[in-house]
């Protein structure tokens, strides 16, 4: 069976307030014409499919016309709900919808129901589980901690049930939403951390043949049979090195994966340069940046006039302007911005805690801040 594994859309998402809904719209072109031409049998998304929970009108019509593009096709397609997404707006209208070969998965409680695709050798079970916000679905899977590990392992533990029962040689698909262990954030993804603690580890998925991942925006392979597939479109400069992919995936009679990467296409090349304005508009070397959607940090020791401007008349598709003059790293005056880059809340909350008192937080101190901003994402959740 041959599956086209992809995620992270995000329709309805800027990029430096660049509109991208027309690149949005020739990803989509692009995911069915691969899908036709490769003689695809399944397609899977595997989460964050809209980049708000309430996405704009232009957005839902795009994810509309995506769907029509996807029945037509005659392929079937699961979809997730990942965590940029509403799970029940998303999944509105699921029931009907799944006539059409469209198999929307946004419910934890269907995480063991599989949509079950015949080929030459037999069944093959997709499992969607859709992002598991810890606080709100603990209770469905009878955890005692709410967190990551616990309730992905209890979604899988049911996948694991409702496989053993099926026909020997059933192979299996999983659609997840979430950070696995080993892989390499960047810039764009909404930080899901529980308790202290975003990733799981890729043992939770033991016992099936396929996993498709979302949520990280670069295409990875964590082992043979465990991938992010990516964000199909660049959303942040930190993805300049990326290669925007989706994987064609190959199940062989047995369920063992062979994967090619499908490149997408992709409307500007970004690129990230460094040094002082000068030195930027005269380097030579930059000239194969000239045409690509550029951020620019300033090196410069006091800000020059008109950076942007001046910036602009050689690279006409600047979008960020970073300024990191070269001082000291204690020196006062460098920029609230640059002091809290990659810093995580409670890694800011804590330094707050040192600045007002002289001290930091104790361990039972970490535990309240940490406790207060999970209330605040399971109340954001909860809202969705």
């Amino acid at each position: 069976m041959r599956l086209l594994h992809t995620s992270d859309w995000h329709l309805g998402r800027a990029f430096h307030r660049v509109d991208m809904l027309g690149a949005q719209a020739g990803f989509i072109a692009h995911l069915v014409a691969t899908a036709r031409e490769r003689e695809v049998d399944a397609v899977v998304v595997s989460g964050d499919v809209y980049d708000r929970a309430v996405p704009s009108l232009a957005a839902v019509e795009l994810f509309d016309d995506a769907l029509h593009q996807l029945a037509g096709l005659g392929v079937p397609t699961v979809l997730i709900s990942g965590n940029h997404d509403s799970a029940r707006r998303l999944g509105v209208g699921a029931g009907l919808i799944d006539r059409a070969g469209i198999h929307l998965r946004t419910d934890p409680a269907s995480a063991g129901t599989p949509v079950m695709v015949p080929d030459a050798h037999g069944d093959v079970a997709f499992y969607g589980l859709p992002y598991l916000e810890p606080a709100l679905v603990k209770d469905e899977f009878g955890v005692d901690k709410a967190g990551h590990e616990a309730v992905l392992a209890a979604a899988m533990d049911r996948v694991r049930a409702d496989l053993a029962a099926r026909a020997p040689g059933t192979r299996s698909v999983v659609l997840a939403h979430a950070f696995v262990t080993g892989g390499e954030p960047s810039d764009s993804e909404r930080d899901i951390t529980v308790g202290g603690v975003a990733s799981v580890p890729a043992g939770v998925f033991d016992g099936v043949d396929y996993v498709a991942l979302g949520h990280l925006h670069g295409a990875q392979t964590l082992t043979d049979r465990v991938r992010y597939s990516g964000s199909p479109l660049p959303y942040s400069f930190s993805e300049a090195a990326h290669r925007k992919s989706m994987w064609l995936i190959d199940l062989d009679a047995d369920g063992t994966a062979t994967a090619e990467r499908v490149d997408c296409p992709v409307p500007r090349a970004l690129a990230r340069v460094k040094g002082t304005l000068e030195d930027l508009l005269a380097d030579p070397e930059l000239t194969r940046h000239e045409d690509a959607w550029l951020e620019a940090t300033l090196t410069d020791p006091v800000r020059p006039t008109d950076p942007m401007a001046r910036l602009t008349a050689r690279f006409p598709h600047t979008l960020n302007l970073v300024f990191a003059p070269d001082r000291a790293p204690e020196d006062p005056e460098a920029s609230y911005a640059r002091r809290l880059a990659g810093r995580t809340d409670q890694e800011i909350a804590e330094d707050f805690v040192t600045h007002v008192r002289g001290a930091g937080p104790d361990t039972d101190e970490q535990g309240v801040l940490r406790a207060a901003f999970d209330a605040v994402r399971e109340e954001e959740a909860v809202a969705r």
